[in-house]
């Protein structure tokens, strides 16, 4: 592995960290703290603070900070401790890429700065009832007359769609070749006529995914991204990026802090849970994984191919990040214990006006629990990780 972090990252680190205490608005760190549910309007504003040099990911002439791939890992990891990452939606990891890789250069003027300043929020139209990992078979039809597509069919799991302004949707161009090679890429303001979003309710209690519907919707041709047709292999470059960055380093290292500062306050049978041998073990088990995954994700980012391609290695870090990020999560509900129990909504989302019935930290503890056990299936589940790793790396 040929990477270190030299006296110039270190130095990116130190600017970075005094960035972060002169911008960042206070409210929305102390709420993401204590695990509230952020409006969109507050995750927009939070955007615009860490965007104020640019968009961390990007190149600059994009409309970003050109920083490096270590440079963005420590981006990473600061905002993470602070706290202070928020994300507007999937634009900045997944869509403005493959925008600014594959898009026209209407596209990319138009989109990039919605982007870079959080004024869209977009979704990832990719998932489907009956095209979930298996996603070549999705069905959803766009057929072009004349200057417009008109899309019909039906998405879901569809993260945070109920606060999207815009979808980037794999759709089915020509049925009667390979499965591969008959799906493109269209730009969908998902207030068109024709679209309908219907939330799911998870067992989180929240509603972080929902339905998307297309009844006769009217799509220009303009917003198709790159050649007709050949959207599958953009879908690859955007999975590659989105596992990339699924590793789940930054929050389940938050997450340990969180379990150990937690388990210092917390008494069983009269005597601290952190002073407890078998908890003791649990967190030294958990951190050797979890160094070994941060090493792996150095290994990625110092091997990274500079040329604009899918990387099967990425697998290796969502397969191992999910399972890592679950038993993080797992560590926090056995600090928490009893205190499981009770479903506070309120707490959750900051809008109690009675006195709490738990501790204040409680509250987010189980909701994030439950919802980590997706962590495994999103983003493609860790079956379909196995196969890749099988086929791409280990060429069986």
């Amino acid at each position: 592995m040929d990477i270190m972090i030299t006296v110039d990252d270190l130095a990116f680190r130190e600017e970075l960290r005094r960035f972060l205490h002169s911008n960042m608005t206070k409210e929305i760190s102390r709420k993401l703290a204590e695990g509230i549910v952020l409006s969109k309007e507050e995750v927009a504003a939070g955007t615009r603070d860490l965007y104020k040099q640019g968009v961390p990911t990007w190149p600059k002439e994009y409309g970003g900070t050109g920083w490096t791939l270590v440079q963005q890992y420590i981006f990473e990891q600061e905002v993470r401790a602070f706290p202070a990452l928020v994300k507007f939606g999937m634009g900045e990891d997944l869509v403005g890429p493959v925008i600014y890789t594959f898009g026209n250069l209407a596209q990319k003027k138009y989109y990039l700065p919605r982007i870079a300043n959080a004024t869209d929020w977009w979704c990832q139209g990719f998932s489907e009832p009956g095209a979930g990992s298996d996603l070549a078979s999705l069905k959803t039809r766009a057929v072009r007359y004349g200057e417009h597509y008109v899309v019909n069919g039906q998405k879901t799991w569809t993260s945070s769609a109920d606060y999207a302004d815009r979808i980037f949707c794999l759709v089915r161009t020509d049925p009667d070749v390979k499965r591969q090679e008959g799906i493109s890429c269209l730009l969908i303001d998902i207030k068109s006529p024709g679209v309908t979003v219907r939330p799911i309710h998870l067992i989180n209690g929240g509603h972080e995914v929902s339905e998307v519907f297309f009844d006769n919707v009217h799509v220009p041709v303009e917003n198709l991204v790159g050649e007709e047709n050949k959207g599958w292999g953009y879908a690859k470059y955007m999975l590659s990026n989105e596992r990339f960055g699924d590793s789940g380093v930054g929050p389940s290292k938050e997450r340990i802090r969180r379990a150990l500062a937690l388990a210092a306050q917390t008494y069983v049978g009269g005597e601290r849970l952190i002073d407890q041998p078998s908890f003791r073990e649990k967190v030294a088990d958990l951190e050797v994984q979890l160094k070994a995954l941060e090493i792996t994700q150095l290994r990625a980012i110092a091997n990274a191919s500079k040329q604009q391609q899918e990387n099967p290695a990425s697998s290796i870090l969502k397969l191992r990040g999910s399972e890592v990020e679950q038993s993080a999560a797992e560590l926090l509900m056995a600090v928490m214990g009893p205190n499981a129990l009770p479903y506070t909504p309120n707490e959750v989302l900051g809008s109690r006006n009675e006195p709490p019935i738990l501790p204040r930290w409680a509250a987010q503890i189980a909701p994030t629990y439950f919802y980590s056990r997706s962590a495994s299936i999103y983003s493609g589940s860790s079956e379909i990780q196995k196969n890749i790793i099988a086929k791409a790396i280990l060429g069986l």
